[in-house]
């Protein structure tokens, strides 16, 4: 079938579609990063499936003076790359085709995974999403729906929702798309001048900086851990710093002593932590909403010696424009 604009529901479900269905929805404003979701879910439902787009600038998430009337709206071109990215429709229907007869009286609550970072900074937020998340499910009636880890709590509750709530949908998370500068793909960079642009590298650096300290205590207590004769792991990691001659590492006695404990938590979060500091010193300055290293399973902050998988998580202001960005982290991989 041809690249169609969909508008109702009821046009929708007339389509003659063959083979399983995937939805990507997004709030308009596309860019690459929602053409690598569209993409993903080509690859999967594969020529013979159908991939929907939705376009729906939902009011229910945007709190009190937020940038609801000011989001993007940019129908003509999200046609055109959702069209190019190998979706088969694009389904933007209006608010009261979504919600007939006003704000619905009854909506998903998220729960406490909901009040934490974004839904504290941003009370409501996530009940709003999860809403119009479960309707739209419901309205495009797909077999899957692709999200991006960008929104890593975002994409958490509706995996939760669709589990709790016995939804019959797969959910796919697709890694998170960045520009040549390592800036996050977000429809509100459009936003930010030259020099706030620059300020807001720091997310992105932060995130880097502390992958780097992970990987780095990773290594080293993956060499300690490869010494014959040790008789514990706090022996080995003292054996190692002495025999390797790690200089810079024994002099960081804080970060030897977690590591040699299988932690490192705290070292990670201090390196991400320092290069905010210091672009909150920039012109113009980063202000920091939020530093979070935490569990992807209900996003409370990890212990000092957490082994497993955390997603290091920032929110900032720059200018009057608000950035999320966010990466999985592994501690004790080297086990």
């Amino acid at each position: 079938m041809t690249f169609t604009l969909v508008r109702t529901a009821a046009d929708l479900h007339a389509r003659a579609d063959a083979g399983r269905r995937a939805v990507v929805m997004t709030m308009g404003a596309l860019h690459e990063g929602h053409a690598t979701l569209v993409r993903a879910a080509r690859d999967r439902v594969g020529p013979d499936g159908t991939v929907v787009v939705t376009v729906f600038v939902n009011p229910l998430q945007f709190g009190a003076g937020e940038d609801l009337d000011r989001y993007p709206r940019t129908l003509d071109a999200d046609l055109r790359v959702a069209e190019a990215a190998g979706a088969d429709a694009v389904f933007a229907p209006s608010v009261d085709e979504v919600y007939p007869g006003g704000e619905p009286q009854v909506r998903i609550s998220a729960g406490p995974m909901g009040e934490r970072l974004e839904g504290a900074s941003r009370p409501g937020h996530f009940d709003g999403m999860l809403t119009v998340v479960a309707k739209l499910l419901h309205l495009t009636a797909p077999d899957l729906a692709f999200f991006g880890q960008k929104d890593a709590q975002q994409l958490a509750l509706i995996r939760r929702m669709v589990r709790d709530l016995n939804f019959p949908v797969g959910i796919v998370g697709v890694p998170t798309v960045r520009e040549d500068d390592g800036l996050a793909l977000s429809s509100r960079n459009r936003y930010l001048s030259p020099a706030e642009r620059r300020t807001a590298l720091a997310l992105s650096r932060a995130l880097f900086a502390a992958r780097d300290r992970l990987a780095a205590q990773e290594a080293l207590r993956a060499r300690a851990t490869a010494l014959p004769g040790a008789q514990s792991r706090a022996e080995t990691r003292a054996e190692a710093l002495s025999r390797l001659g790690e200089a810079r590492a024994a002099a960081d006695a804080h970060a030897v002593a977690q590591v040699a404990e299988g932690g490192g938590a705290e070292a990670v979060r201090a390196a991400a932590q320092a290069v905010l500091d210091d672009a909150a010193k920039a012109e113009p300055p980063l202000t920091l909403d939020y530093l979070a290293l935490v569990d992807p399973a209900d996003f409370t902050e990890v212990a000092d010696d957490h082994d497993g998988e955390a997603i290091l998580a920032v929110a900032a202001r720059v200018g009057t424009t608000r950035l999320i960005d966010n990466l999985p982290l592994t501690f004790g991989a080297t086990k």
